[in-house]
């Protein structure tokens, strides 16, 4: 047993030696052993290559603005790892992280001694997630968001009112396939029988194996561009407005304070998914909720500005589709400024294709290193850029405060790349700029 949340933590992060071991067996007999928690909660699934964590946050902001307690489960944490299982946006408490530990490692020891071998750190964390929504703090609803995959990710053995594949891009190549359709067939997974599935997928064949997979399933299917759809799109300074017509509604000037075309996309979905909600009489959200929930909405690290005076943007895009959505809001918002891009990523992305996108937009490319098994080493990323003016380091810190230090009035610093480095990089650039802000 453990007696403090280090120990607890230390013991979590411990199980990634054991990478990742696709499959459900392990999680079951887990569920099993603890009275099966899934099978007590009200779900929605949220699967996909990009847009996740953002569909998860307009859901969860539009039911809480509708007096809902939402649970939520999500990966990886940007700001502390106790995030990853949240209640109305609030990390869970370190007490709690305790608890839920020991009541897990017990089963973890167990499990270690059969055939199906010890669980992974992402089994652990998703264990802990469905033990506590439904013994610890009962929620009205939880939004379970798909670690890798879908088919055998650990949270496929939930029973969902509906889930959402949000789109199909090819990221995590090594794991789910090499092709659309391939991947497809994995995030298409976690359709379950007569459960409606959500989708804003648009390429051609990974939609087709989708259709089938929710046919077979006898599962509705509802399409982004077909049965609901974005009109009137502006951006604005900070987030965006248009109208959503779905096959029920039309709501005109929606507007959401997070920054992205792609973002409304994901909004869509959402809308879409507690609109059929509501009328399958689960739950019952105005659309003033609806409203109030997407204006409030804010998802960390996703085209974050963190400081207007100097610009600096934070950024999550960790493969092709999302630096692509990267390099077109630049493009629009910053084609006037000079844009500095700072670029960390992991070894196995598609990383040559990565940096050449972001050197047609950036006048300036950096590339760093950070300590974490997978990342990619900066001169390694340096040798794929065509820029005329890039540059690598391994000290990260240093060099971005040395660079904002220096940014001019005319140009945009854009840290982006691997979630990990900015989960490690946030509290890092914004404890600079504060301390910048207040010495001005």
């Amino acid at each position: 047993m453990f007696t403090t949340y280090k120990e607890a933590l230390e013991w979590i992060h411990g199980r990634l030696r054991l990478g990742i071991k696709p499959g459900l067996k392990r999680m079951e007999w887990m569920m099993d052993k603890l009275g099966s928690p899934e099978k007590k909660l009200k779900a929605v699934h949220i699967g996909g290559t990009n847009g996740k964590g953002s569909c998860v946050t307009f859901l969860r902001s539009i039911f809480q603005a509708g007096g809902y307690t939402v649970g939520t489960f999500t990966s990886p944490y940007i700001e502390q790892f106790n995030e990853r299982i949240s209640v109305n946006g609030r990390p869970i408490s370190d007490q709690e992280i305790l608890d839920l530990t020991n009541i897990i490692l017990p089963l973890a020891n167990q499990l270690e001694e059969t055939e199906l071998g010890g669980p992974t750190e992402f089994e652990v964390i998703t264990a802990m997630s469905f033990y506590y929504f439904a013994n610890v703090k009962k929620v009205d609803l939880v939004l379970y968001e798909v670690g890798l995959g879908g088919r055998f990710d650990s949270t496929n053995i939930i029973h969902p009112l509906a889930s959402i594949i949000t789109n199909i891009g090819l990221d995590h190549t090594n794991i789910l396939g090499t092709t659309y359709e391939e991947i497809a067939f994995e995030k298409a997974g976690i359709i379950k029988e007569k459960t409606p599935i959500f989708t804003a997928v648009k390429h051609p064949g990974a939609i087709n194996v989708i259709e089938q997979q929710a046919a077979k399933m006898e599962a509705p299917i509802y399409r982004f561009n077909k049965n609901f759809t974005i009109l009137d799109h502006t951006s604005l300074p900070k987030g965006e407005v248009f109208t959503l017509q779905t096959e029920t509604k039309m709501l005109e000037k929606l507007e959401i304070s997070m920054i992205g075309r792609h973002q409304t996309e994901n909004v869509a979905l959402a809308v879409s998914v507690a609109d059929y909600l509501n009328q399958a009489n689960y739950f019952n959200v105005s659309e003033q909720s609806i409203r109030e929930g997407l204006k409030m909405s804010y998802w960390p690290g996703r085209f974050e500005i963190l400081s207007d005076q100097p610009l600096v943007i934070m950024d999550g895009a960790h493969n092709q589709e999302g630096v692509q959505a990267l390099v077109e809001e630049l493009t629009s918002r910053y084609s006037d400024r000079f844009i500095h891009v700072v670029f960390a990523a992991l070894k196995d992305k598609k990383l040559d294709e990565m940096i050449a996108n972001l050197d047609k937009v950036a006048d300036q490319i950096s590339f760093v290193s950070f300590d974490f098994p997978r990342a990619a080493k900066a001169d390694e990323l340096l040798k794929m850029s065509q820029s005329k003016n890039k540059k690598a380091t391994s000290n990260w810190p240093s060099y971005l405060k040395e660079v904002i230090e220096k940014l001019q009035k005319d140009s945009v610093l854009v840290i982006t790349g691997s979630l990990y480095f900015i989960s490690e990089a946030k509290p890092t650039v914004c404890k600079y700029l504060k301390s910048k802000t207040i010495s001005l």
